[in-house]
Formats: structure tokens, sequence, C-alpha cells
């Protein structure tokens, strides 16, 4: 008998242990709708004083079966005062990665406060924000999404009394599916479905752009008045960091040449240094979509004649030493182009933005093994975020913010498909350029702005323009599109003067389109 009573009482404790775990997880790891965190603040924007209202939260996502899978955070400024909230604009906002949380934007692009950066000088804690007279908010109400995964953004798995798992997220389609289901949900519950709305991305944030444009027109009925592209990235194939590893694709190649030309021009490495570089690059595009682009196309085919002037001509637009580049068989990847501009020195250069330098950590190797943009501004962005976060926001605090996930970016699935009941083909292929081309189609009175950095070897300014002028859409829909430059890097804004020219180029594309 008193075995029973003590097994009674162990089950009663066992089962008082585990609701009161269910009571935690629900309240602590985000199960029910949680609590947002609403505080008040000011912006001088241009002399103009814009008071906001400032909301963190979470909202929750489910799968078909009902079941909760994430909770994804955001944090979104409203402005205050406006009577009418169907004519203020939307505007959805997020990095990429993928893998990124959106504190890149947040601090350094659009929010109320701006990270002070030495621009290419390294700095040492403390560190400081200031007024960012440059925030979007003037145009926009905005919402800074993480992705699940990231940020304060948890996957909510069966341990967590969820049904998620990190395959539900971690992919090219079902990273789109879970943005679309949060813009639906957040249109609801703050009744912003009639607003002109917005899609800002920067990087693989632009990929995501392009698929989640798709949905959101073709299958949820949200018609979106732009897209605002940072720093784009369309078909995954371009990318340039180590082009070897697919041989017989030369356009990697073809695409870095004005940016290596650019980065050289900055670091005054030229061999005849032009006064402006503009002028510079154009004739650099022409040649590397004509005779650059012929030579490749060749391969062992290619006379001895043509080859010393191909690569004389890389030589006189680089700076790299002409026997490096004959070595290279006329075909240098990014990796490498930041490990030698820079190698007598002992130096590297930047991947996301070349304008930065740092050492190299092994100067006689054949690549650059880390970006000298990270060791600069990294510290900056993480350490006054995450204080922003907890002591203005006053959300998160004895939650960790997950500034990027290594395990979402590992687990990644770049296999973006496209088929339907109409249309059973499939592309295996990481490219979403036809999904931006359908929602061109579909909504033609969508317009997209593309912005890209004049030193950003991750993503070549002339991989945006050749991925643009390739959709596959009627050719009138070209004319919904703009383009703007900037002397800076893949995050333009950490350049003060060009994150002043991006919010005037952003805010008249938004008060135009709006």
């Amino acid at each position: 008998m008193k075995k029973l009573v003590l097994l009674v009482a162990s089950l009663f404790i066992s089962y008082m242990v585990a609701e009161a775990q269910s009571s935690f997880i629900k309240n602590d790891s985000l199960l029910s709708e949680p609590r947002p965190s609403i505080t008040t603040g000011s912006v001088n924007i241009g002399g103009d004083e814009i008071h906001y209202k400032a909301v963190a939260g979470t909202i929750i996502l489910k799968d078909k079966a009902d079941s909760l899978t994430c909770g994804m955070f955001y944090i979104a400024y409203f402005k205050n005062g406006v009577s009418d909230e169907t004519n203020r604009p939307v505007t959805f906002i997020y990095n990429g990665g993928p893998g990124s949380s959106s504190i890149w934007l947040h601090m350094g692009a659009w929010g109320p406060r701006r990270v002070v950066l030495n621009d290419t000088a390294h700095a040492n804690p403390p560190y400081g924000t200031v007024n960012n007279e440059y925030s979007l908010l003037d145009a926009s109400d905005l919402v800074f999404i993480d992705a699940p995964g990231t940020g304060f953004s948890r996957i909510l798995t069966k341990d967590e009394g969820g049904a998620g798992t990190p395959e539900d997220f971690y992919g090219d389609d079902p990273d789109a599916q879970a943005f679309a289901q949060f813009i639906t949900r957040f249109l609801s519950q703050y009744s912003r479905w009639n607003s002109p709305k917005y899609l800002f991305g920067e990087s693989y944030g632009t990929f995501r752009s392009a698929l989640l444009s798709k949905i959101l027109e073709v299958d949820d009925g949200v018609n979106l008045n732009g897209i605002i592209l940072l720093s784009q990235i369309l078909n995954i194939g371009n990318i340039n960091d180590n082009p070897a590893m697919n041989p017989g694709i030369y356009q990697p190649y073809v695409f870095s040449l004005p940016s290596f030309a650019a980065v050289a021009w900055y670091h005054h490495k030229l061999p005849d240094q032009p006064e402006e570089l503009v002028p510079f690059l154009d004739k650099v595009k022409h040649f590397a979509l004509n005779e650059y682009t012929l030579a490749l196309q060749k391969g062992s085919l290619l006379d001895s004649a043509t080859f010393d002037q191909i690569a004389e001509k890389l030589y006189a637009y680089t700076g790299l030493p002409l026997s490096y580049i004959k070595k290279a068989n006329l075909q240098v990847g990014g990796l490498e182009f930041e490990h030698e501009l820079l190698g007598k020195e002992g130096m590297i250069t930047g991947r996301l933005d070349a304008r930065y330098k740092d050492y190299a950590f092994k100067p006689m190797g054949q690549y650059a093994t880390y970006d000298a943009l990270d060791s600069h501004t990294d510290a900056q962005f993480i350490s006054t975020f995450n204080d922003y976060v907890r002591n203005v926001l006053h959300y998160g605090k004895d939650r960790q913010y997950i500034v990027g996930s290594n395990d979402a970016y590992n687990q990644w699935d770049f296999n973006h498909k496209i088929s339907s009941e109409s249309d059973p083909m499939e592309n295996i292929y990481s490219n979403s350029m036809p999904d931006l081309a359908q929602a061109m189609i579909y909504n033609p009175k969508m317009k997209v702005m593309l912005n890209m950095g004049y030193f950003d070897l991750g993503t070549p300014f002339l991989e945006g323009l050749y991925e643009m002028h390739h959709l596959p859409m009627p050719k009138e829909l070209q004319k919904n599109i703009s383009y703007a430059f900037y002397y800076s890097g893949h995050e333009a804004y950490v350049h003060v003067p060009a994150l002043k020219k991006l919010h005037e180029n952003v805010e008249k594309f938004i008060d135009e389109t709006k």
C-alpha cells in the first residue's frame, strides 16, 4: 500500500512538473500568441520630428494541420498621428544570409537609431548610436523581420510542444512560404491590408523577395506597390566566390570584372589610374561583355595571341600581376582577387565591401579566409543592437539574440522548385528570376528598384544588371525597373554619403509608387 501511495504521489508530482513545464513553454517559448513590448520614441529626419510607436513582438506560424511551427520575431515602427493608415505605406524589411537576422538594415540603414561607424577604420567599445536622420520612417511604417532560427525567431519543435522542424524553414521555398504567412498575418493583425505595401531585401533577401513576391501576388492576393532590392542575387549560379568549382560556367568571371576594376581604382592599384570611376567602369563593362566573354567561351580554342591580349587588358583593369592572370588562365575568382590585390602588403580586401582591408591570415595562401568588413563592423552592430532591443525596446532581457545562424546556413536547401497543374516543369536550380518575372507579369503596376554598390565583390553590380535585363517577361515591363549605384559595397549604408543617397532614392521610389 505504501508503495502504491508513493507511486501515485510520484505520478502526481510528475504530472504537476509536466504541467508547469508545459505552462512555462507556452509562456516563454512562444507557443501562445506572446505579448509584445510597446514603447514610444521620436526621430529627427530632415529637420522634422517624427513620433512613433515601436512594437517588438512575435507572430506565430502554423502548418496546414493548424499546428504551431514557428514564432517569427519582428520590430515594427508606426508613425503617430496618421489619420488614415490606408494611405500610409508599410515596408517589410529583412537581410539575407541565408541565416541572417535583420540587425544590419535595422541599425545601419532604416531604424530610428543608427550605429556610429568610423567608415573603414577599426573601433573598440564602447560603441554608440545616434539619431538616424536617414531612417525610412519619414516615408513608410517599417517592419523588421527575423527569419526562422535567427534573432528571437524560434522554430517550435516537438520538444517545445510545437510541430516545426528545421526542414520546414531552412530552404528557398519553405523560407519564402514562412515570410508570406508572416506578412499576411501581420496585415490582418494590424489592419493594413489596404495600405501601400513594399518589400525591402538585401543580399539573399533579394532572392527571398523574388520568391515572396510571386507567392503574395499570385497565391495570397497581396498586391505590392514595389520591391526594393539591395545587393541583388537572383541566380545563385552567378556567385563569384569560387567559380572554379563549376567549370564551364564563365559568367561569374565576367560579372566580377567591373567590380574588381572599381576596387583596384579605390586602392590605387591600377597601372594607369583614371581620374573618374564611372567612365572607366563603362569601358570595363563593355570589354567584359564582349571581348572577355568571347575569349572565355572559346576555352582551349582561344589562340595564344588573343590570350595574351586579354591578359594585358585584365592587368590594366585589375592591377593584378600579368603572370598571375596568365597562371589563372584568365579566370580569377572573388576570394582570389581579395587575397591578391593587396598581397604584397600582406593584406586582404573585404568581400562584401572591398574598401575595407585587413591583415591576411595566410599571406602565402590562395584565398581570403575572412571578410575584412566583418572584422571592422560586426561588433558595433551586435553590441549596439543587443543594448537597444533590451534597454530601449524592453524585449528579450533573458533570451539570446541569434545574429546569424550557422545551423540555418549549413542545412539550407538551395533547391527552388516551380511547378503547377498548368506548368508541370520544375526548376531544380536556385534561380528566382522566373518568380520575379511572374510577379511583375501578374501585377504590371508593381515597380522594382535595384540598388548596387560599386565595391561589392559578393554580389557584383554587373551581375544585378544582367539578371534584370534577362528576366523572362515582356520587354515593355522593363520600364518598371529603376536602378541606383553607390560608392560603397554590399551594405551600402555603412558609408554615410551612400546611406544619404540611398535614403533619397528609396524615399522617392515609395513616394512615386504609393
